[in-house]
């Protein structure tokens, strides 16, 4: 921790309550990424990301190159845990139906009756979900926002927990259409995925060059433990002074100007929203969790903010002629603003 930080916590009683209760009820974490490491190699960010979209509620959106393991990563997450799991491959003749279901007129019973579409489960992983057209990503988004489906005239509630995991290939653009930014903000974090070093390459062949891969993972967590775990997560305590700096890292992407950084506004189409500052503390509070801790620090933050601002904001196309990208205007307003 840099020696500057300060961590302001309460009563000395309720940190040791609230600390027996992550260590407890998080005792599932390292099994859980013990089972992933047997099938993905290194890309820790992407792991502990799908983590704290585990913990939060938060849907994740995937993006990196193809061959990457993005849909291995989902596969392996939904496989160590009980609930169920499905699977949709967008392409661009996909209707909405495909995705919510529809009611259906029984001829024989001269009844209609409804048929679930695959939303209706608990890790939903939505693979290239930028090659399905506008009504499609309209249908699924909404579904995640309201976490409920309406089918006819009855409304119906999804299976909690319900978490989308969401892949998109940045490389190919024909036959794609990319989310909008309102629909963008829907998702709790964008995560990056790299390609490899070396060293962790050299790990990947040795264990998947074969005909028949050894994938197997095992059950590690239940839905019940997925659910004490998010209460677990919100006892997690955020002093006043990193709810404070929360707060203006997410201004500063608005009004740079205010916060020492006017060189950034010319270079901004527009910031992140209030929602971004709530998934912010979500984040920050799951991340000290998954590290055993019963209080945030500022490097939970720090390391949570790219994640979760990165595709709320916007830079002009001058600054993206120039080489700017989102995560540099993040990271200079996080070298810009004083730590607490």
């Amino acid at each position: 921790m840099n020696p500057r930080t300060e961590v302001v916590s309460p009563t000395s009683a309720q940190t040791h309550d609230v600390e027996r209760s992550v260590l407890e009820v998080g005792r599932w974490v390292h099994p859980l990424k013990a089972e992933i490491g047997k099938v993905i190699v290194g890309q820790r960010e992407m792991v502990d990301g799908l983590l704290v979209g585990l913990l939060t509620g938060g849907h994740i959106l995937l993006e990196g190159p193809p061959g990457l393991a993005k849909t291995l990563a989902l596969r392996t997450l939904a496989a160590a845990t009980e609930g169920n799991f499905q699977r949709i491959q967008f392409t661009p003749d996909m209707l909405p139906a495909d995705i919510v279901g529809t009611v259906i007129y029984e001829y024989k019973s001269g009844q209609f009756t409804t048929r679930h579409g695959p939303v209706f489960t608990n890790l939903l992983l939505a693979d290239e979900i930028n090659r399905a057209p506008a009504k499609v990503q309209s249908a699924l988004l909404e579904a995640m926002q309201e976490r409920q489906v309406t089918l006819g005239d009855e409304t119906h509630e999804l299976p909690s927990p319900f978490l989308v995991m969401a892949t998109q290939n940045p490389i190919e653009h024909e036959g794609t259409y990319p989310l909008p930014e309102a629909q963008l903000d829907r998702f709790l974090m964008k995560l990056l995925v790299e390609y490899p070093n070396r060293q962790e390459e050299l790990a990947i062949v040795k264990s998947m060059a074969r005909s028949r891969p050894a994938t197997e993972v095992s059950k590690v967590v239940s839905l019940e433990t997925i659910e004490e775990s998010r209460v677990a997560v919100d006892l997690v305590y955020m002093s006043d002074s990193l709810e404070r700096y929360v707060v203006d890292i997410v201004h500063a992407t608005r009004e740079p100007a205010v916060h020492g950084l006017a060189d950034l506004g010319p270079r901004l189409l527009f910031g992140a929203s209030p929602r971004a500052s709530i998934g912010l503390v979500l984040a920050a509070k799951a991340a000290a969790f998954i590290e055993g801790r019963p209080y945030v620090t500022p490097h939970d933050v720090k390391r949570m903010a790219p994640m979760v601002l990165r595709h709320r904001i916007a830079v002009t196309y001058a600054a993206e002629a120039e080489g700017t990208t989102p995560d540099d205007v993040v990271r200079r307003i996080l070298d810009t603003l004083p730590t607490p």
